[in-house]
């Protein structure tokens, strides 16, 4: 039993859907003040955004690309409820349709010294999230997350220069193995981006990579560790039947992404603020400006304690394909308030 102790996952992270005004526009009943706050629009070809607190507002990367960052309205400040958008097209489109992927961090940053490179982090050790910013010094480093447990996961991405891709550790893949968020390319296998050495509790390791840890440019990492009833990271076996493997998260899943690793296809968001009931069809691709679409090749049921494919295509459950995941809670299987989570 997945017995946890953050009962309202919600407060750590949350989805939020709204409709654009063209105009300015407040988000204030997301529950809490991200520190991450990941745009998409729905209905249209546009890329998906992302902005930190450590970078902070108007400073947007966008997932699909290898662009180094740039300075946009999309976002211009965090508040206690949200975030405050101006008129562009990305976020705050006049009648469109946007979703928001948002993570609580410390609502403001601290110096971080336990790795070679000093550091400076925004880190909740509650929900295991940190967004960790350093300067690169293009030879073998470690570098502090703050995180005090190891982290499962972690994307990293050069913001000063471009076509540098973003980098994904997983640790069901390997500190020699990486995968890149911007591509639809296999795993690779490079001891320069990681160095070769899993992460401790205190620190990751990069190596000589510019997409990692360029000499003088100034990079940024996601970091998440596991939270037992709250956030899973793993890999599954696809089986190429529509009565598909089940993956045990031990909470009611509110985010999955998912990839494949031993071939070239897409990552895919499931979630369940746009898909309400199952079969969950609605994928949003992190490395394409496509818009939303439903698609066999990542159905998907979200249970109460995890999610099974419900597909026989190989972008989501191709016979002997392996895939990673990432999954953020809903509701905890079981938590402190002996509340179970319900299906849907």
């Amino acid at each position: 039993m997945a017995f946890t102790t953050i009962n309202k996952s919600s407060d750590y992270f949350n989805t939020k859907i709204y409709t654009g005004n063209g105009g300015t526009q407040s988000i204030t009943d997301l529950g809490f003040q991200p520190d991450l706050t990941w745009i998409k629009q729905r209905g249209g070809t546009t890329n998906n955004v992302l902005y930190d607190a450590v970078r902070g507002a108007y400073w947007t990367m966008q997932s699909n690309t290898t662009n180094s960052q740039t300075a946009d309205d999309g976002l211009t400040a965090w508040n206690s409820g949200g975030w405050n958008m101006a008129n562009v097209s990305t976020t705050n489109g006049n009648g469109l349709s946007y979703v928001g992927w948002n993570w609580l961090g410390a609502n403001g940053t601290a110096a971080n010294t336990a790795g070679s490179i000093n550091s400076t982090v925004s880190v909740n050790t509650t929900s295991g999230f940190s967004i960790v910013s350093w300067t690169g010094t293009g030879s073998a480093s470690t570098i502090g997350h703050g995180l005090n447990a190891v982290p499962k996961m972690y994307i990293v991405k050069n913001k000063s220069t471009g076509s540098t891709q973003w980098r994904v550790y997983h640790a069901s893949l390997g500190a020699t193995k990486f995968m890149c968020l911007d591509a639809t390319q296999a795993v690779g296998t490079a001891s320069s981006i990681f160095n070769n050495t899993e992460p401790t509790s205190s620190v990751f390791s990069v190596g000589t990579d510019d997409a990692a840890n360029k000499s003088g440019d100034s990079l940024i990492a996601y970091c998440f560790a596991e939270k037992t009833g709250y956030s899973k990271f793993g890999s599954y076996k696809g089986s190429g039947n529509a009565d598909g493997p089940f993956v045990y998260t031990g909470f009611k899943p509110a985010f999955i992404m998912t990839k494949q690793t031993n071939g070239a296809d897409w990552w895919v968001i499931n979630d369940t603020k746009r898909d309400t009931f199952n079969a969950s069809t609605l994928g949003i691709r992190p490395n394409d400006s496509a818009a939303e679409s439903s698609d066999s090749a990542w159905t998907k049921d979200i249970l109460s304690n995890g999610f099974k494919q419900r597909t026989t295509n190989g972008g989501s459950n191709g016979s002997g394909n392996t895939y990673i995941y990432m999954a953020f809670a809903e509701a905890p299987l079981v938590g402190t308030n002996n509340i179970p989570a319900t299906a849907r």
